[in-house]
C-alpha cells in the first residue's frame, strides 16, 4: 500500500520525535565551555560567592593541629546536615591509599565555617591472624583492616541519624579493600547531643558473622527503633546502590551489581531517577533505582576522568553536577541544568592547586572525590549547595556554593566591610580559606576588615570579587598591612577567565611594586600599621592605567597581558603558582615527602578595609 505525502511526513516527524526522546534518555553537556588544564583554574569563570574552606590540614609533625594522629592520607569525605549541624566523615591511613591501618574520622560545624577537631568514628580494626584471601598472596599476621566507603550517613524516616563505614582487607599495597572480600559494613547512631552509639555490623561479607567479628550484628540490639532504621535503609535501592563496590558481588540488596563506582543520583520531574558514576557514566531508572534502563554509559559532552562526579537537585528547583572536567583532578567545577538533563554551562568551584606535601601510594594532585548532601540527609538553612572533597588526598575541604548558581553580578562593588550587615560581607566574594592561611572578616578597633593571614609555607590565602565586565574601570581599595618585613600581598585585575593584566604587590621587603612586563617597578615603601588607599584607573583598549596612592603618589603603567576587559579583582598572600602541571609525575616509587613539611613561616597579616569599583 502506498503512503500519501501527509502520511509520510507524519511518519518522519514521529521518527524525529522518537529519536529526540531517545536522546533525552541520558543527561548531556551541551555547553561550549571547556577547561584548560595548563591553568589550575582551568580558565573557568567562577561561580559567584563560593567559599572554599580547608577544615583539616594534614601534619605528621604537628598532629595536634591536624587529627591527633599525624596521618597524611585523608580522602573520600561525605557530608550531611542534621539537627542544625553539618557533619563530614572521611577515611584516613597513615601514609598511602589501601595501606593499613585505617580509621574513619568525623568533624562537625554549626555554621560551616568553624569546624570541630576530628574525632575517630570508626576505629582501627584487627584482622584475625591466619586469614587468607582467595587468590591473593599472603597470610594475615597483625594485619589491620582498610576502610573504604562511598556512603557516610543516613537519616531515618523518624529523624534518627546514623553514620556508616566499611571494613575491608588489603593483604598488601596492591590488594583492593573493595573487592567484595572484606569484612562488612558497620553503623552507629549519632545522637542530638553529639555523642555516638555503639558500633554494629549492618551487613557482613561472605565468611563473616557475629561469631568471628568484633562488633555485634544490628539484629542483636535491644533498640527496636535502631533495628527498624537499619531495615529501612536496606529497603531503599538507591541507597543500597552506593554499597556495590564493597558488598558481595552477588549481594541481593544491590540492584545493579556491575562494578560501576561512586554512585550519586537525583530525581527529575517526570519521575525518573538520574544515576551518575565515576567517569561521568550515567543511566536512568523508572522505578526508584530497582532497575536501570541500560548499563551506564558516558554522558555525552561531559569530560571526566577516573574521579567522582556529584549530581543533585538544588533548592531553586534546578540541577547541578560537580566534577573535575579534565583528565586530571583539577579544576573542580559545577555545571547547571534547568531540567536535569541538559547541562549548558561550566563554572569554577575550586581552582587552586597546592603541591602534595607527603608522599604516599596513589596520591593525586587536585581537589577531588567531591560529594554533596544526598536527598535524605538534610537541607542547610541557607539553601546553598554544600560540598566536601579532599585536596591531594591529603587535606579535607568543604565548599558552599550559593544558589542559584551564577557567574555574573549585576552591580559594581561597593564593599565597605564595616558598613555591611554581619554575615553578609563576603556574600559576593569567592574565598580560599586555609587552616594556616585564613581569609575572614575580623573586627578590629570597632571596624570590620577582610583579613588575610598566612603562615603556610606551601599555600596562601586568596579572595576575589567578580564585577560586571568593564573595558574602562576605576578600582579603589584600602589595605593596612600589619608588617613590612615579611609576607606578601598581590592584587590583580583579571579578565573573566582569571588571566591578569595588572598586578600590584606589597612585598616582603616593605615596598609597593607594580609588574611591568618582565620586571617589577618600585612605586614606594610602605609602613606597618598604615592604611593605603589605592585607586587604579584602567583602559583595556589602550592597555594603560594610572595608580594613585593616598592621593599622593601617582604613577602610570601598561598591562603586562592584554585583555578586552576586567571582570575580577583578586587579593592573594603569595605568588601565582604553576606547579604541579600536566607533566608532573605521580605515583613515584619512593613516595618522598617534600622537605620541611612540618615547617611554618612567620605569620603575615593584611587587612582589606574596602573595595569599590565603577565603570568609567
Amino acid at each position: 500500500m502506498k503512503l500519501g505525502f501527509k502520511s509520510i511526513l507524519i511518519t518522519q516527524l514521529l521518527c524525529v520525535v522518537s529519536v529526540l526522546n531517545a536522546q533525552q534518555d541520558t543527561i548531556k553537556y551541551v555547553g561550549k565551555t571547556l577547561s584548560n588544564v595548563d591553568y589550575h583554574h582551568g580558565m573557568l569563570e567562577p561561580a559567584v560567592g563560593v567559599h572554599a574552606t580547608q577544615i583539616m590540614r594534614a601534619s605528621r609533625e604537628h598532629p595536634e593541629k591536624a587529627d591527633g594522629y599525624g596521618w597524611t592520607y585523608n580522602h573520600a569525605p561525605n557530608i550531611a546536615y542534621w539537627n542544625d549541624t553539618f557533619f563530614i566523615q572521611y577515611l584516613s591511613d597513615p601514609v598511602g591509599e589501601h595501606i593499613p591501618p585505617s580509621q574513619t574520622f568525623m568533624l562537625t560545624s554549626k555554621d560551616g565555617e568553624k569546624w570541630s577537631f576530628p574525632q575517630v568514628t570508626f576505629p582501627i580494626y584487627s584482622i584475625p591472624d591466619g586469614f587468607v584471601k582467595e587468590g591473593v598472596e599472603g597470610v594475615a599476621k597483625n594485619l589491620k583492616a582498610t576502610m573504604h566507603q562511598r556512603m557516610g550517613f543516613f537519616t531515618s524516616s523518624d529523624n534518627r541519624f546514623f553514620t556508616l563505614a566499611f571494613y575491608g582487607i588489603s593483604m598488601h599495597e596492591k590488594d583492593s579493600p573493595n573487592d567484595g572480600n572484606g569484612i562488612g559494613r558497620v553503623i552507629r547512631e549519632i545522637y542530638k547531643d553529639g555523642s555516638l552509639g555503639a558500633i554494629y555490623f549492618i551487613r557482613y561479607n561472605h565468611g563473616w558473622n557475629e561469631k568471628n567479628t568484633n562488633y555485634p550484628f544490628y539484629k542483636s540490639s535491644k533498640d527496636r527503633g535502631f533495628k527498624k532504621a537499619c531495615e529501612e535503609l536496606m529497603a531503599q535501592p538507591l541507597l543500597m546502590q552506593q554499597w556495590v563496590e564493597e558488598a558481595d558481588r552477588d549481594d541481593p540488596l544491590i540492584p545493579l551489581q556491575k562494578q560501576y563506582k561512586a554512585f550519586s543520583f537525583y530525581d527529575i520531574p517526570d519521575g525518573r531517577t538520574v544515576g551518575l558514576w565515576k567517569h561521568a557514566l550515567t543511566s536512568m531508572s523508572n522505578d526508584g533505582g530497582k532497575t536501570w534502563q541500560y548499563d551506564p554509559l558516558r554522558a555525552p559532552g561531559f569530560v571526566n576522568s577516573n574521579a567522582k562526579i556529584w549530581g543533585q537537585k538544588t533548592t531553586d528547583g534546578k540541577y547541578a553536577t560537580v566534577y573535575n572536567p579534565s583528565e586530571f583532578r583539577w579544576p573542580l567545577a559545577v555545571s547547571t541544568s534547568n531540567d536535569g538533563l541538559n547541562y549548558d554551562n561550566l563554572f569554577l568551584v575550586h581552582g587552586e592547586l597546592s603541591r602534595i606535601r607527603y608522599g604516599g601510594a596513589y596520591k593525586s594532585h587536585g581537589p577531588q572525590y567531591v560529594r554533596g548532601i544526598t536527598p535524605n540527609n538534610g537541607t542547610p538553612k541557607d539553601g546553598n549547595m554544600w560540598l566536601t572533597y579532599s585536596v591531594n588526598k591529603e587535606d579535607i575541604w568543604v565548599a558552599s556554593v550559593p544558589v542559584p548558581v551564577t557567574n555574573t553580578v549585576s552591580e559594581h562593588a561597593n564593599d565597605v566591610f564595616t558598613n555591611m550587615p554581619d554575615g553578609e560581607e563576603l556574600k559576593l566574594w569567592n574565598t580560599y580559606d586555609l587552616q594556616w592561611a585564613t581569609a575572614n572578616i575580623e573586627a578590629k578597633n570597632g571596624e570590620k576588615w577582610l583579613t588575610l593571614r598566612d603562615q603556610d609555607p606551601f599555600d596562601y590565602s586568596r579572595v576575589e570579587r567578580v564585577i560586571p565586565f568593564s573595558e574602562k574601570l576605576e578600582v579603589t581599595f584600602t589595605v593596612k598591612p600589619e608588617q613590612n618585613n615579611h609576607g606578601m600581598l598581590q592584587i590583580e585585575l583579571q579578565n573573566a577567565q582569571g588571566l591578569p593584566s595588572v598586578r600590584l604587590i606589597f612585598d616582603e621587603a616593605g615596598n609597593i611594586k607594580q609588574k611591568m612586563g618582565y620586571r617589577l617597578r618600585n612605586i614606594m615603601p610602605y609602613d606597618a600599621g598604615k592604611e593605603y588607599q589605592i585607586t587604579l584607573s584602567v583602559d583595556a583598549s589602550t592597555r594603560l592605567y594610572d595608580i594613585k596612592i593616598n592621593d599622593e603618589k601617582e604613577v602610570k603603567g601598561i598591562f603586562f597581558m592584554p585583555t578586552d576587559g576586567i571582570s575580577r579583582i583578586m587579593f592573594r598572600t603569595g605568588e601565582q603558582r604553576y606547579y604541579p602541571n600536566v607533566d608532573t609525575p605521580v605515583d613515584t616509587p619512593n613516595y618522598d615527602d617534600v622537605p620541611f613539611t612540618g615547617a611554618s613561616i612567620r605569620e603575615a597579616v593584611f587587612n582589606i578595609k574596602s573595595l569599590i569599583t565603577k565603570k568609567l
